[in-house]
């Protein structure tokens, strides 16, 4: 249990905590599975807190098929734009999945 620190409260506290207790680059493993308009946040400072060749996995980014879809909701626009940005980001190699709701498995270089 000494590896686990459980925080209940908003994610993105969470992580500007992390960050500015000098958390960043430290991290070898990241599960974003929350606000989904808020992905792009929880991406980026995700980013920050992962060492290099340490992994984010991303969950439910096909969202239900429906990011392939012309017309989008707030939500699953979001979603589309991260996968997006994630698939033209040099500072990092991806692998989607399609196991279930879609599963983006991001390692930074």
């Amino acid at each position: 249990m000494d590896k686990i620190d459980l925080r209940i409260q908003p994610a993105v506290q969470t992580l500007d905590e992390l960050l500015a207790a000098g958390e960043g680059g430290t991290f070898d493993f990241i599960y974003i599975d929350a606000n989904k308009v808020s992905y792009d946040t929880y991406y980026e400072k995700g980013l920050q807190l992962l060492r290099p060749g340490g992994v984010i996995a991303i969950d439910n980014v096909l969202w239900h098929g429906l990011v392939t879809k012309e017309e989008k909701d707030e939500v699953t626009t979001s979603i589309h734009n991260l996968n997006q940005k994630i698939h033209k980001d040099e500072r990092v190699d991806n692998s989607l999945l399609p196991l279930a709701d879609g599963l983006n498995l991001v390692r930074k270089i």
